[in-house]
């Protein structure tokens, strides 16, 4: 089985955690990475939920003044992603496509009702960067959001980040293992 769950990332000159959108959920946030210029990157369980994580970046956006992200994970293989802009601009994208249509099949939906194509989004992706001072390219973020999970979804979000201007600061040395990739445990073991 592997990782269910969110990730949240957003910029601040103190903890994401003290905004006042986590009220209801403070308690199970956990910080996994500090990446350069301020970006932090959450992990929360799949319960409680979050809620709506459109209405999460938002919130999370007019609070800190800076772009917000985030992404329901689903067993490793797909994430909905959603995002948001200062200027009140938002945009939503999925990774790990084929495993979401699959999810989506359940429900009798298909995946181009809800999502952006992986160009489509990579345009806006590109525009939400800007947005964070980086400079994003198309074409890179367009590969990484019609790329499948090679293994876990949970590295494609990283390549996302990476791709929208959002740095590791992790010692270059250490392996190259993100939140949930290891067996789908997530950073909490």
């Amino acid at each position: 089985m592997g990782f269910w769950g969110y990730f949240v990332v957003g910029r601040s000159d103190r903890g994401l955690v003290e905004c006042a959108v986590f009220d209801e959920s403070r308690d199970h946030l956990e910080l996994t990475e500090a990446f350069a210029d301020g970006w932090q990157l959450w992990q929360h369980p799949p319960e409680p939920e979050l809620g709506d994580i459109d209405s999460l970046v938002r919130g999370l956006t007019k609070e800190t003044g800076a772009p917000a992200l985030a992404a329901y994970v689903l067993d490793s293989e797909c994430a909905v992603v959603a995002a948001a802009g200062p200027a009140g601009t938002s945009w939503s994208a999925c990774l790990g496509r084929a495993a979401m249509a699959r999810y989506m099949e359940q429900s009798e939906m298909d995946i181009g009702e809800l999502f952006l194509t992986p160009r489509a989004a990579a345009s806006q992706g590109a525009a939400w960067a800007a947005a964070a001072g980086h400079i994003a390219n198309t074409t890179a973020l367009t590969r990484v959001l019609a790329a499948d999970p090679d293994p876990f979804v949970e590295n494609l979000f990283y390549d996302l980040l990476a791709e929208l201007g959002i740095e590791d600061l992790a010692d270059p040395d250490a392996p190259e293992q993100h939140p949930g990739a290891n067996g789908g445990r997530g950073s909490g073991g």
